[in-house]
């Protein structure tokens, strides 16, 4: 194959195209080192999936802080609450805390 030949092939003369190369870089230039790149855009939005599953579940403990917050406004719940939780007691009363083994034998 002589060089005229292969100048003149068909999948060469549309490779070598001007517009062809110009387009190519364009697109590589877009897609890897751009600042607005394919890349950047795609960190982002898993950055942005991220950061709203961390607002639903803080959404959820607010709901449950305020479910709580609205049961402990009755002073009896309000006493079970700090008996269970943070082991309080009241005055010539003892505790006694058992707690069930889950390592089976």
């Amino acid at each position: 194959m002589s060089f005229n030949q292969f100048k003149n092939n068909k999948v060469v003369k549309i490779f070598t195209n001007t517009y062809v190369i110009i387009l190519t870089f364009f697109i590589i230039w877009m897609f890897f080192w751009d600042d607005n790149s394919y890349l950047v855009h795609r960190r982002f939005n898993s950055e942005i999936n991220d950061l709203e599953h961390a607002i639903s579940s803080y959404q959820k403990k607010i709901k449950e802080d305020k479910a709580t917050i609205k049961k402990l406004q009755d002073s009896l719940q309000l006493e079970r609450f700090a008996r269970e939780k943070y082991l309080m007691k009241k005055e010539n009363e003892d505790i006694y805390i058992i707690e069930f083994d889950s390592i089976k034998k």
